[in-house]
C-alpha cells in the first residue's frame, strides 16, 4: 500500500463567515459544478449572518433555478430563504451579468443625456456592447467594482464563465490600455484631440491617408461608425481604464479569496492547475481547490481486488442470496476502483501544487434543483470532518490499495 498524499486543509466555513472576506471568486472548467458551488457557499454565508450577493457571469439559467427564481437579471434579486428570519442579519441575493445593460449604465452615468443618446444610436456601439470579444469580461470587472463600491453587501461571490475564459476579466485593464493606446484609436481621435481648423490641418493629411486605407478594408460606413463612436466616447475612456485597474487591485487584496473548482477527471484537473498557476502569477489570493463529485466508498477495509475475488467465490458457491451478495461485492469493487483512480488524480495535482488546500465534496445522488439541495451541498462544503476531533475540515484521503 502506497502512502496517500495529503493536501493542506481548507476551512470553507471560516472563509464565508470571516467578516474580513468581502469577495469570493469561483473559477474552473465547464461542467464541474461551479455555479452550484457558488450558490451553496452564498447560502452558507447568508445562514452565517452575512448579507451576500452571488453574481454569475455564466449565462446559463442553473443559478436561478436552484435558488427558486424564475430568472435573474442585471440587478440583485433577494432570494427568499424560509430559515432566514433576519435575526442574524443574513440575506441572500443573486444576479446575472447583462453586459449590454452594464455598458449602457456606464455610458449614462458618465456622459450627458445628449452624448449618451448619440452613443446608444451608434451601430458600432450596439455591436460592441452586445457581442464583441472581451466586452463581457470587462463588464464583469465593472459590475464587480460597482457592487463592491456600493457597500450594500458584505460578501460578493462571483461565479465565472466556464473554461479558461473564467479569468479573462483579469486582463481587462491591460486590454483596455492596449485598446486606448492603439494606433487606430489614436488616429481616429486625432482630429477631435487636435481641436479646431488648425488642428485639422495638422493631422488632416495623415488621417486622410489612413482613412482611405481603412475604408478599403472595413468599408466607409463602418469606419464612420467607429470614428463617431470613439469621438463620442473619448472623454470616458480614461475612467474605464482607471475603474478596471482599481477593481483588479481590489482582487489582489487580502479581502478577496479565489476558489478553483474541479472534478476528479484529468481534463478538469489540468484546467485547475492552469488556474492555480495563473492566479499565482497574478498575485491573487487563492483559498484552495474544491474537488467536487468525488466517490468515496462506504468502507476502505475491503480492496477492489479482494471484493472481486469474494464475488467470484460467492457466485460459485451458490445458495440463497448468493447472486445478491456477489452483486453487492462487485459494486463495491467498482466503487473502490473508481475511488482509487480519483485519489491518484488528486495526488498528482497535490504533487504539482503541494501548497494548495483542498476540500472534497462527494457526488450527490442527483442534480441540485432547489434550496434544499443547495443546503445539503453547503453542508458538505463547510462541515467539519467527524474523525478529526478538531472541528476543522480537511481533505478526505483514501488509501491506494493494491
Amino acid at each position: 500500500m502506497s502512502s496517500p498524499r495529503t493536501a493542506p486543509a481548507m476551512d470553507l466555513a471560516a472563509v464565508v463567515a470571516d467578516r474580513d472576506t468581502r469577495i469570493v471568486v469561483c473559477c474552473g472548467a465547464g461542467g464541474v459544478g461551479k455555479t452550484t458551488t457558488s450558490a451553496a457557499l452564498a447560502l452558507a454565508a447568508a445562514e452565517a449572518g452575512r448579507r451576500v450577493v452571488v453574481l454569475t457571469i455564466d449565462p446559463a439559467r442553473r443559478l436561478a433555478q436552484s435558488l427558486g427564481l424564475e430568472e435573474l437579471d442585471n440587478e440583485p434579486r433577494q432570494v427568499v430563504v424560509p430559515e432566514l428570519d433576519g435575526s442574524n442579519g443574513g440575506e441572500l441575493h443573486a444576479m446575472m451579468l447583462d453586459m449590454k445593460r452594464t455598458f449602457d449604465d456606464i455610458v449614462s452615468a458618465h456622459s450627458t443625456p445628449e452624448r449618451a443618446a448619440t452613443i446608444f444610436e451608434n451601430p458600432f456601439y450596439q455591436a460592441l456592447s452586445s457581442s464583441f470579444a472581451g466586452t463581457q469580461e470587462y463588464m464583469a470587472m465593472e459590475k464587480l467594482g460597482q457592487l463592491r463600491a456600493s457597500d450594500a453587501w458584505d460578501l460578493i461571490i462571483v461565479d465565472t464563465p466556464p473554461s479558461r475564459s473564467a479569468l479573462d476579466f483579469l486582463d481587462a485593464p491591460n486590454r483596455m490600455s492596449r485598446f486606448l493606446d492603439g494606433t487606430m484609436i489614436r488616429l481616429l481621435t486625432a482630429p477631435a484631440r487636435a481641436g479646431g481648423r488648425a488642428g485639422l490641418r495638422i493631422v488632416g493629411a495623415g488621417f486622410s491617408f489612413f482613412s482611405r486605407i481603412i475604408s478599403k478594408i472595413l468599408g466607409g460606413q463602418l469606419l464612420n461608425d467607429i470614428s463617431s463612436f470613439v469621438s463620442a466616447l473619448d472623454t470616458m475612456f480614461g475612467g474605464f481604464r482607471e475603474r478596471a485597474s482599481a477593481t483588479y487591485e481590489l482582487l489582489r487584496q487580502p479581502g478577496t479569496s479565489f476558489l478553483v473548482i474541479a472534478v476528479p477527471e484529468p481534463d478538469a484537473l489540468r484546467e485547475a492547475s492552469y488556474f492555480v498557476d495563473r492566479l499565482s502569477t497574478e498575485g491573487m489570493p487563492l483559498a484552495g481547490l474544491v474537488l467536487n463529485r468525488t466517490h468515496p466508498p462506504a468502507t476502505t477495509a475491503l480492496s477492489a481486488t479482494r471484493a472481486e475475488a469474494a464475488a467470484e467465490a460467492v457466485a460459485e458457491a451458490g445458495g440463497e442470496g448468493a447472486e445478491l451478495a456477489a452483486g453487492a461485492l462487485r459494486v463495491h469493487a467498482e466503487r473502490m476502483a473508481l475511488a482509487t483512480r480519483e485519489q491518484r488524480l488528486a495526488d498528482r495535482f497535490t504533487s504539482a501544487h503541494p501548497e494548495v488546500a483542498v476540500r472534497t465534496v462527494p457526488a450527490a445522488a442527483g442534480d441540485v434543483h432547489d434550496l434544499a439541495d443547495l443546503r445539503v451541498m453547503a453542508g458538505e462544503l463547510t462541515a467539519a470532518d467527524d474523525d478529526t476531533g478538531t472541528g476543522t475540515p480537511r481533505t478526505r484521503v483514501l488509501p491506494v490499495r493494491r
